[in-house]
């Protein structure tokens, strides 16, 4: 189901907030999404101009013809502006109740403008006991609750105990307004409990809208039948994604807004049929080439590496923010991977020219079978992948293998096994100066950048440079697209957990 979406809420003519981040929300959330004017607000990225209320009958008007043809599932709630304003949409309520409510109490502009009359402010807490769900900044937060503005996030979270017991809701608590590396938000129930969704803070002053839209968002995926803890943290996520590449839209001369559609053409691009290409110039490996034939294949690779170290599963590991659902989806893969990585290095081993080969893609056979082992039984507690829970993004990488390590000379199939060493030395090294001991993924982080696997990642070049040094002309072109093609499936094998 597509579930139908009502924002009631103020407008934005520049985009950024209002019932027009509401509809892009929905929109990017899954929903289908409606929109009730509660007022026209000229307003920009530097700030609100004026502020026009339409009549409250318009209002009542607006309502009817939505509720009157269409059902709606869920609803947001965002600017009142007045008393009046929120005793009709509280009155409105009744004709959805089966609907989820959302209710962002807008009461201040990211500019500073204020957006509620002060003494609307015990309407908006009246109208909170009637809704599901309130999305409070810190700074209503306070104002709701009569308490000082919080200054972490634990202490937001005793705040909204108390309102949420109150008031029997469930509020979300969001750190955007807090200072220090993390954004993290948190749901808190009415009987107190306590769900966090870790988010690495983003230097950016593009963040007008960001109420608006994770509100519409959280409200369009619980409208969806989701769990409030899983509609915040998909909602939290996209929205990091949003900030991330906020400054890309170059609009307006503020506080710009979120580019609320970045995720959707990232994964219509990662869909596309087209033919891989790898484009643009490749940087210096952390472990350098063997010599010219392992640095021509490096480069033949362009900017994946890049492309590799910017995907959002790679930066949240580097954070520590990234989901344990996604990273447990990458183990699950992963384990299934190696089992068929495994296989390719044993068929090597068995046509090694060279007795050292013999023994090395043995040993690597080997440990590919200790590690997946060793996930099963400690990351993944003894879960076992399923031939259909398989990926196809898994699939076609371990079938590209298998069909060149078997089919291909020796040559070219050392070069299709070879980014799953390099490359993945290459990240181990980069994320090292993000580890330490509290780091949730601390054990992945240590694995890859220590000494056992970056010192196999190194004999791996050197026994491939030897390989493609004794190859003929058209040996070494075939080894360079199966090495470029293996770059290209690992970018896609370690994105595929955020495409969910």
């Amino acid at each position: 189901m597509i579930p139908r979406i009502l924002s009631i809420a103020g407008t934005d003519p520049t985009g950024g907030a209002g019932i027009q981040a509401d509809l892009k929300a929905i929109g990017a959330a899954g929903g289908y999404g409606m929109s009730v004017v509660t007022a026209l607000v000229a307003q920009n990225t530097t700030g609100v101009q004026s502020i026009h209320t339409p009549p409250i009958d318009f209002l009542r008007e607006q309502l009817e013809s939505v509720v009157s043809d269409v059902q709606v599932d869920a609803v947001k709630i965002g600017m009142l502006g007045s008393a009046d304003v929120a005793q009709v949409v509280s009155e409105f309520l009744e004709r959805v109740p089966d609907a989820v409510v959302v209710l962002d109490p807008v009461m201040v502009a990211t500019s500073g403008d204020r957006l509620l009359a002060k003494e609307a402010e015990d309407a908006v807490r009246d109208l909170a006991t009637r809704v599901d769900v309130i999305t409070p900044n810190l700074p209503e937060l306070a104002t709701l609750t009569g308490t000082e503005q919080a200054t972490s996030l634990e202490e937001a979270i005793e705040h909204a105990r108390a309102f949420a017991a109150e008031h029997g809701t469930t509020v979300i608590v969001k750190g955007g307004h807090l200072t220090g590396p993390r954004a993290d938000n948190a749901v808190v129930s009415p009987d107190g409990r306590v769900h966090r969704v870790p988010s690495a803070r983003i230097d950016t002053p593009h963040t007008h809208g960001t109420g608006c839209s994770l509100s519409s968002a959280l409200a369009t995926r619980l409208g969806a039948g989701a769990e409030i803890t899983d509609a915040l943290s998909w909602s939290t996520h996209w929205l990091h994604e949003s900030i991330t590449h906020a400054a890309q839209l170059e609009v307006g001369q503020g506080n710009g807004p979120v580019d609320h559609f970045h995720r959707a053409r990232r994964l219509q691009e990662a869909a596309s049929s087209r033919p891989w290409r790898a484009t643009g110039t490749a940087g210096d490996p952390q472990i350098p080439a063997a010599g010219p034939h392992t640095a021509a294949l490096w480069e033949a690779t362009g900017d994946v590496t890049e492309q590799v170290m910017a995907l959002p599963f790679i930066r949240k590991l580097a954070d520590g923010t990234l989901s344990q659902k996604h990273f447990e989806f990458y183990l699950a893969q992963d384990s299934a991977y190696l089992i068929r990585y495994g296989r390719a290095l044993a068929h090597l081993a068995r046509t090694s020219p060279e007795p050292e080969g013999i023994v090395a893609w043995g040993e690597m056979a080997a440990g590919c079978i200790v590690d997946e082992r060793e996930m099963q039984q400690t990351w993944l507690a003894g879960a076992q992948l399923r031939d259909e829970d398989i990926s196809p993004i898994t699939l076609a990488y371990t079938d590209h293998l298998l069909a060149t390590t078997l089919g291909s000379d020796h040559v070219v199939g050392a070069a299709a096994v070879l980014p799953c060493a390099w490359l993945y030395a290459e990240v181990g090294l980069r994320l090292a100066d993000s580890d330490h001991p509290d780091h949730p993924y601390h054990d992945w982080l240590d694995m890859y950048s220590g000494t056992d696997f970056l010192e196999a990642a190194r004999a791996a070049v050197d026994r491939t440079e030897r390989l493609l040094a004794a190859a003929t002309k058209a040996q070494r072109a075939q080894a360079h697209r199966a090495y470029v093609l293996s770059t290209l499936h690992e970018c896609e094998f370690f994105d595929q957990a955020e495409r969910g």
